[in-house]
């Protein structure tokens, strides 16, 4: 598949099966994050690979809304950083995250990106408070967001061509 039809393929999937991602698999989705570019080429966000079923089911209850989907996933990666090291880290890591999806598109797996960043709990615990604690991180390290990764258990059709957002698209010759 060319990337042209790839990018149209790629559809956030919430729902996947109970098989697991290969180590093969996994390597793959990773490389393409850490092959993704950087500002400056610092290349120093941080992943860390969730496949434990009680940490991934805790991940999802780290913020209120829309988290609750990771606990199906065979296998979450959060994508961290250090704002003190990179002033770019958001944009880094948002980079790394979606060459991730894209790997996994072309392997045949589904994926979701769960925002984190800014987020939390009703009670006001932000969802960094959560992740830190979860996956034992040091304070100075922020979730970007945690994507889940699987086998899918739905289809999605592809992007609607007739649907693209033609008039957000200024040209200046």
């Amino acid at each position: 598949m060319d990337f042209k039809d790839l990018a149209q393929m790629r559809r956030s999937h919430r729902k996947f099966t109970e098989e697991p991602v290969s180590k093969e698999d996994i390597k793959l989705i990773l490389r393409s994050a850490l092959m993704s570019p950087t500002s400056k080429g610092q290349r120093n966000w941080k992943f860390v690979v969730v496949e434990d079923k009680e940490k991934i089911a805790a991940l999802s209850t780290a913020k209120d809304l829309g988290g609750q989907f990771l606990a199906s996933s065979a296998v979450c990666i959060a994508v961290l950083g250090d704002e003190a090291e990179n002033d770019c880290w958001i944009e880094d890591g948002s980079i790394a995250a979606i060459s991730m999806q894209y790997q996994a598109e072309d392997l045949g797996l589904g994926s979701c990106w769960a925002q984190m960043r800014a987020r939390g709990l009703k009670d006001g615990t932000p969802a960094d408070v959560a992740i830190r604690s979860i996956l034992s991180l040091p304070e100075n390290i922020s979730c970007l967001c945690i994507l889940g990764f699987g086998h899918k258990a739905d289809e999605r059709k592809p992007q609607n061509e007739d649907k693209l957002k033609w008039e957000n698209v200024e040209w200046k010759a």
